[in-house]
């Protein structure tokens, strides 16, 4: 149950601070994809469902990146 929890808001908070902390919303993405990766590889991941989610959330993040970067400038 947690890791349904965290696939739901983490992977989106990041992808909004990367590209705080970059000024790209497409290097928060690049470097988000590498995470998720990264944990699937360790075996973090167990399901198919937890990627999914994770996936969801990138996109919900990606296109809150995009507003918070347009409103920045």
């Amino acid at each position: 149950m947690d890791q349904i929890l965290s696939a739901f808001f983490f992977p989106g908070l990041l992808i909004l601070l990367f590209a705080r902390v970059t000024y790209n919303r497409f290097v928060a993405l690049i470097l988000m994809l590498g995470l998720i990766t990264a944990s699937a590889k360790m075996g973090y991941t167990s399901s198919f469902s937890v990627i999914i989610i994770d996936a969801f959330s990138m996109v919900i993040g990606f296109f809150l990146s995009g507003m918070m970067l347009r409103r920045l400038k």
